[in-house]
């Protein structure tokens, strides 16, 4: 039997695809396709891709040419694929001439014609216009949006508005096509969506004005600090047919969903401890330290250690203790510990108190190491008793980061998901009632 294989991203499914699909399936008597995964194509500088990897497979397999799919992860995995089944003929469009020509080594290689006058790109172009987004609050995090929305294809960062003028006039100086506005209706009227990077009690009256005006919203985390107000804006976004999505860095980097789904998958058994942390020794003249703004710790930095624990093990906890140390009325730090089920839960937040900035996910066959500062994951372990199974994994964290929820943000409106699975509502709700929880200081000490 003679084996075929090619590889592609196959995002928008169209003619041109099927076609090379059909002309590689002619080669031989079976066809293995390779579907690139949503973290390589990012590592590969496309962020442009409109369906997720799920829904690119199920496209392939919806052409019954496929014998078999598999998923392209990591680069060089084409020489293992090619060996592992044991393949005679490798096929890749012609575009790719000369490129695949190291792999004569190990198989044929044929560079098939391409349909001329179709692809994903033009798909893209003709069928999606740029989404218009607006800026609300120019402070330091919003200032590395607009070069980190550069990087994803389908946004025009085009207006920005703050009650701070200058901070305004000064990100429109800064970046030629976006216009300061001190009218924020009219900047809802110049828009499609808006990222909101004010300060985190603002958060709450800014989304129901976006969301009043049918405009999407990115809002930076946490989206709130009140588990009722979550709902009531979540529901309300759904009403307005609008995405409504928390801007959660961590949880669309590329590196971290790939731990979570190899740790949900049972590659250390069944999780039975988690602990996760964050801290840094900030200016007590920041904004950090104001009672005033929501400062503190707890509310600057807790979304993000409690972002493993939700992942992993849900919504539904039996307890929540929480400890901290209060300096002016805020915590410079804070310990919580969660009970579920089958599980216990920790995370250690500080901003006047430095901790130790790893995560450590401990299961039945082995644990998950996350080294500092773990909520930017580029590399993990997966550790067992015998050191010789430990396996190592590195990914590329690019930018700030921001690119990542960006991109799921602009993938949302276009394709018309109003949740995300990197963060599910249910999931930002949670987050939300926990810092209501420690707001209201219930079951909390103070140390």
């Amino acid at each position: 039997m003679k084996k075929v294989i090619t590889y592609g991203t196959y995002d928008l499914l169209h003619q041109g695809h099927i076609n090379l699909l059909r002309r590689a399936k002619e080669l031989g008597d079976y066809l293995i396709v390779g579907v690139t995964n949503d973290s390589f194509d990012r590592d590969r500088g496309k962020l442009n891709v409109r369906n997720n990897v799920l829904e690119r497979v199920e496209a392939v397999k919806a052409t019954g040419l496929a014998d078999k799919i598999v998923i392209e992860d990591y680069v060089g995995q084409k020489i293992d694929d090619i060996q592992k089944y044991d393949v005679d003929i490798f096929a890749i469009g012609s575009d790719w001439d000369g490129k695949f020509d190291y792999l004569n080594e190990f198989c044929e290689v044929i560079y098939l014609p391409r349909t001329e006058g179709i692809s994903s790109t033009m798909l893209r172009a003709e069928n999606q216009d740029e989404v218009k987004v607006g800026i609300i609050g120019c402070g330091r995090v919003a200032k590395r949006f607009p070069s980190e929305a550069n990087v994803v294809s389908g946004i025009k960062v085009c207006a920005a508005y703050d009650i701070n003028k200058q901070a305004v006039m000064s990100i429109s100086k800064d970046n030629e096509d976006i216009w300061a506005y001190s009218d924020i209706d009219k900047l809802f009227n110049a828009v499609d969506a808006v990222y909101i990077a004010t300060p985190h009690l603002s958060h709450y009256e800014y989304i129901k004005k976006a969301l009043r005006a049918k405009k999407h919203v990115l809002c930076e985390t946490p989206l709130t600090l009140d588990g009722i107000q979550a709902k009531e804006m979540y529901d309300f976004a759904e009403k307005q047919d609008c995405v409504l999505m928390e801007a959660n860095k961590t949880a669309h980097c590329p590196a971290f969903n790939h731990l979570i789904v190899m740790i949900k998958s049972g590659l250390i058994g069944e999780v039975v401890d988690i602990e996760a942390s964050l801290s840094q020794l900030l200016d007590k003249k920041g904004r950090e330290f104001e009672p005033t703004q929501a400062g503190g710790a707890m509310y600057e930095e807790g979304s993000y250690p409690l972002l493993p624990i939700v992942k992993l093990m849900g919504v539904d906890f039996e307890k929540l203790t929480l400890y901290s140390r209060l300096e002016n009325n805020i915590d410079i730090y804070t310990h919580g510990v969660f009970h579920y089920p089958q599980a216990t839960c920790s995370f250690k937040v500080g901003i006047g108190v430095k901790t130790e900035g790893n995560l450590v996910i401990s299961g039945t066959k082995g644990y998950a190491y996350v080294p500092a500062p773990w909520w930017k994951t580029d590399y993990f372990e997966l550790r067992y008793e015998n050191q010789n199974d430990t396996k190592k994994y590195f990914y590329k964290w690019d930018g700030f980061g921001l690119r990542y929820e960006i991109q799921e943000f602009i993938s949302c409106i276009v394709n018309k998901r109003f949740s995300s699975a990197r963060l599910h509502r249910k999931e930002s709700i949670w987050m939300a009632k926990v810092m209501q929880q420690f707001r209201e200081k219930q079951n909390f000490y103070q140390l």
